[in-house]
């Protein structure tokens, strides 16, 4: 099978270009060169961002694309047409960004969706961009459009730093500030299964929208956290604390203390159904193993996760944290 991935140096797209070599695929790249791509893999320099800036890709056939573009949906809509006749499937990884909020505790992938085009430029914002790429992506290839709206996405590699701050202020020990409740359920996918399925589907001609996530309380707060004790082989202690006052003292949940959410927040991010891609055979590693993962690449940078520059950076002020457990003074 010919893979061709428009990114794939990164996070989402380096998990792409990794499940496909390891099951033997010939695999291309197409991006800017500012990260090295593996050296197995065919190489095109571009910036599908200006103008002619597709002209690496004039030439060429792939069974199947894998796009995961998160910025203006015109991008999208000049890759796609520009491979419509030569590409056999476009995998769009989308998100569950484009439900129009809030969106209900189990909704699937009948929600209703944000308006959108397939021609918006850089300013409409992250839902719009995913919900036009969406438009784009199904404009020039119809049926062979697979849309994988994929929620938190977590394991190595990660770019947005939510999993990396955790396991950080976990191996640092002594108290740590857990937000309650601790059963809360949460969702996420590790960015090597959602590759996986969506490379074996597309592989069979699988089109259409599905929320690529686990079942929501696939692990829970305190699960998750546990494990990153665990694995980290930290002396700290969780501090469980109600949500009430951590949202009375400011913290933002999401960006101050990444991953947890509360309220329609929560039930948009970690509540919804996942049928139809479990049917269609999405399977789930164990949280342990994405966690340990994680961990062993972020050790092996020295501790620093990268980060996106188009995100802000995550985590709690260890005062507001101190303060929030009765430990300033």
């Amino acid at each position: 099978m010919r893979l061709l991935v428009l990114g794939g140096t990164e996070f989402v797209g380096r998990a792409f270009v990794e499940e496909a070599v390891a099951s033997g695929w010939d695999v291309t790249v197409f991006n800017r060169g500012t990260h090295a791509p593996p050296p197995t893999v065919t190489a095109l320099r571009g910036d599908r961002a200006k103008p002619a800036g597709l002209a690496a890709l004039d030439r060429g056939e792939w069974d199947v694309v894998v796009d995961t573009w998160s910025w203006a949906p015109s991008a999208v809509r000049d890759a796609a047409t520009l491979l419509a006749e030569r590409a056999g499937h476009y995998v769009y990884v989308s998100s569950r960004s484009v439900y129009t909020y809030p969106t209900a505790a189990g909704a699937g992938e009948d929600a209703p969706v944000v308006a959108a085009s397939a021609d918006d430029g850089d300013d409409v914002g992250y839902a719009r961009f995913k919900a036009g790429g969406e438009l784009a992506a199904v404009a020039a290839f119809g049926e062979r459009a697979l849309l994988a709206r994929a929620g938190l996405v977590l394991g190595p590699y990660e770019n947005i730093g939510r999993l990396p701050w955790w396991l950080n202020r976990i191996a640092r020990g002594g108290p740590v500030l857990a937000p309650g409740p601790a059963e809360l359920p949460l969702q996420y996918v590790d960015a090597r299964d959602m590759a996986r399925w969506c490379l074996e589907v597309a592989k069979d001609g699988l089109g259409g929208a599905y929320n690529v996530v686990s079942p929501s309380g696939f692990v829970t707060m305190e699960g998750l956290l546990r494990t990153c004790v665990q694995v980290t082989e930290s002396e700290a202690e969780l501090r469980w604390v109600e949500p009430e006052p951590i949202l009375a003292a400011g913290v933002e949940p999401w960006t101050d203390l990444p991953i947890w959410l509360q309220g329609d927040d929560h039930d948009s991010i970690h509540r919804t159904d996942v049928s139809k891609a479990v049917a269609a055979g999405l399977r789930f590693r164990p949280v342990a193993e994405t966690v340990a993962d994680t961990w062993a690449w972020l050790r092996s940078i020295g501790g620093r996760a990268p980060m996106r520059p188009d995100r802000p950076p995550v985590g709690l002020d260890p005062k507001v944290e101190a303060a929030l457990l009765g430990l300033d003074g």
